[in-house]
């Protein structure tokens, strides 16, 4: 007797919604302090030219929406990719640095030095900047910020311009990395992680701290 042939699936398979997660472009103070959420940091001669490399490497990847933390230096790193695509970079306060409170401003090397800089980085969880953030409640912001974009672009591609430390929590979270964990991954100034979101399912990582390859292939045309 011949087994029947199945029928195939009326429903078609779901297109995830593709977030790309983009660090800023260097600035001139770039891993020589925490600048936190102070104003008037703007990107360096590179920064502008990693800047411009990444809205080179989305050419063919239809993008939907671009999105950026308030701060100068992200929404410069924007402004190529807006020209390029054509759209408007609206600013998501989910995206921003996270409070680094009365260390903002302060040299990484005076940091260092401190007993606390050990709880940064091997138990981060633990940690709350003094009159600022802790590393749990900016996890939980940009994670709340991620998943509302997917469910206003469903479907969709948004790039998203931010910073290191969020990208580094969402990339943990999406991964299933413990936050106390989250500080072994590296992201570098102008680097693009990508996270497809389908409902119902774990995300999945497509890349992270990618600096080079184009990113049309992300997603079929």
């Amino acid at each position: 007797m011949t087994a029947a042939t199945p029928e195939p699936s009326a429903e078609p398979p779901r297109q995830g919604t593709l977030l790309l997660l983009v660090r800023h472009g260097q600035t001139p103070t770039t891993g020589m302090v925490l600048p936190g959420r102070a104003p008037g940091l703007h990107l360096s001669d590179r920064g502008r030219a990693q800047a411009e490399r990444v809205s080179e490497r989305l050419s063919g990847l239809p993008v939907d929406a671009l999105y950026s933390s308030p701060l100068e230096r992200a929404c410069e790193t924007a402004e190529p990719t807006a020209a390029r695509t054509g759209l408007s970079v609206k600013h998501d306060d989910g995206l921003l640095e996270c409070d680094f409170g009365e260390w903002t401003g302060v040299a990484i090397a005076d940091l260092a030095a401190l007993p606390e800089w050990q709880t940064v980085q091997h138990s981060p969880s633990a940690f709350r900047f003094p009159d600022g953030e802790s590393f749990p409640e900016m996890q939980g912001r940009i994670v709340g910020a991620l998943e509302a974009l997917c469910a206003a672009h469903a479907g969709g591609v948004v790039v998203c311009f931010s910073h290191a430390d969020p990208i580094k929590a969402a990339v943990a979270h999406a991964l299933g990395t413990p936050l106390d964990l989250f500080q072994r991954i590296v992201i570098s100034p102008g680097s693009v992680s990508a996270i497809s979101f389908v409902a119902g399912q774990d995300p999945a990582v497509h890349m992270v701290n990618s600096t080079s390859e184009p990113l049309s292939g992300l997603r079929a045309s």
